[in-house]
C-alpha cells in the first residue's frame, strides 16, 4: 500500500486536481527516500495507462533527476524511460533535464543509461529536439567507456532511436557504430545493425567502410543481427562510391537464403530481388519501425541464457540475471 502522500496524488490525478496533485507531490518529494521511490513507482505503474494525465507534474517531477539518492534519481529516470515509450511526446520538454544527467560522468551509470533510452525514444519522433550534438556525443561516449551489458543495451537503443528519428544525425559516425558489432551483447548488437541500416536508407555511401564488419555479422548467433546486417548490405549498391560493394559477400547472403525468414528474406534483398524489399518495408525506416519491436521480442525470449551477458539461468527464482541484473 502507498504512502499516505502517494495516496492523495494518485486520488488527485483521478480527480483530474492539478492543484492537489502538486501539492501532493511536493510533499512527495519531502518524504523519505523509501517513499520518494514509493511515488515514482507509482507513477510509473499509472504511466503504463494514461501518460498524459501525468503531464501536468512533469517540470516538478524533473527535480527528482537531481535528488540526493541515487535510487530515486534511478526510479526517476525509469520513469521517464516508460513515459516516454508509451507517448515521446509528453516527455520532449524534459529532454534537457535528462541530457543534463546522461552528460554528467559523475552520475550512476544505470540513471544514465535509462536517460539515455528516455531521449533516445524521444528522438525518433522528435529528432530536432533530442539528438541534438552533444546528445550524441555523450550517447557515442557511452558506448566507448562501458563494458556493463545492460547499460550498453539501452545506450545502443538510444542510438538506434536517434538514426530511425533522423538518419544523417549519426551518419558520420558509422564505423564507430560498426566497431561495437564483435563481442558485445546481443542486444547490443542488434541495435546498432539496425542502427546501421537506418543511416544507410538515406546515406547508403555511409557504409561503405563498415562492408567487412556487416559481412562477419551475417555469421552472428543471433538471427535479427544477422538479418539487418544483410539488410545494410543491401542498401550498398545505392552508394554513390568507387568501392567493391560486393566484398565476398555473395557467397554468404546465397548462404542465407535458407536462414530464418527474417534472414532470407534480407538477404533476398541484398541480392537484388525487388520483391522482397517491397513486400515488407525491407530497407526502409518504415519497416524498421514496424518490426524492431517483434525482433527486440524474439532476442530477449528467455532460452536458458542471459540475452545480455549469456550466463546459464536458473529454473527457478526471479526473472533477473543473477550476474548482470538485467530483466529476462
Amino acid at each position: 500500500m502507498g504512502s499516505p502522500p502517494t495516496d492523495r496524488l494518485l486520488a488527485a490525478l483521478d480527480a483530474d486536481d492539478e492543484a492537489d496533485a502538486l501539492a501532493a507531490l511536493e510533499r512527495c518529494r519531502d518524504a523519505d527516500v523509501d517513499a520518494r521511490k514509493a511515488t515514482l513507482r507509482a507513477l510509473r505503474e499509472r504511466a503504463e495507462d494514461r501518460p498524459d494525465a501525468l503531464a501536468p507534474l512533469f517540470p516538478d517531477l524533473t527535480a527528482f533527476l537531481t535528488d540526493d539518492d541515487r535510487a530515486v534519481r534511478l526510479t526517476a529516470a525509469k520513469l521517464f524511460a516508460s513515459l516516454a515509450a508509451a507517448d515521446p511526446g509528453c516527455v520532449r520538454p524534459v529532454v534537457p533535464a535528462l541530457a543534463e544527467r546522461l552528460a554528467d560522468h559523475a552520475e550512476f551509470r544505470y540513471v544514465r543509461a535509462r536517460s539515455a533510452e528516455a531521449i533516445g525514444r524521444v528522438a525518433v519522433a522528435y529528432p530536432t529536439d533530442a539528438a541534438t550534438p552533444d546528445v550524441v556525443a555523450d550517447l557515442l561516449l557511452g558506448l566507448d567507456d562501458t563494458d556493463d551489458a545492460d547499460v550498453a543495451a539501452r545506450l545502443a537503443l538510444a542510438a538506434e532511436c536517434v538514426a530511425r528519428g533522423d538518419p544523417s544525425r549519426l551518419r558520420h559516425h558509422a564505423e564507430r557504430l560498426a566497431g561495437h558489432l564483435d563481442g558485445r551483447a546481443d542486444l547490443v548488437r542488434y541495435h546498432l545493425c539496425t542502427a546501421l541500416v537506418a543511416i544507410g536508407t538515406a546515406h547508403p555511401d555511409a557504409l561503405a567502410d563498415v562492408r567487412d564488419a556487416l559481412v562477419a555479422a551475417l555469421a552472428d548467433d543471433v538471427p535479427w543481427v544477422r538479418a539487418r546486417a544483410a539488410e545494410a548490405l543491401g542498401l550498398l549498391p545505392r552508394a554513390a562510391v568507387d568501392a567493391d560493394i560486393d566484398g565476398g559477400s555473395s557467397d554468404a547472403l546465397d548462404a542465407a537464403l535458407a536462414d530464418d525468414p527474417p534472414v532470407a528474406a534480407r538477404a533476398r534483398f541484398a541480392l537484388g530481388d525487388a520483391d522482397a524489399g517491397d513486400a515488407d518495408d525491407v530497407g526502409t525506416v518504415a519497416g524498421l519501425d514496424r518490426t524492431t519491436a517483434d525482433a527486440v521480442a524474439a532476442i530477449t525470449e528467455p532460452d536458458g541464457e542471459c540475452p545480455n551477458c549469456g550466463l546459464a539461468l536458473p529454473e527457478a527464482g526471479p526473472p533477473m540475471c543473477p550476474r548482470c541484473g538485467a530483466p529476462y
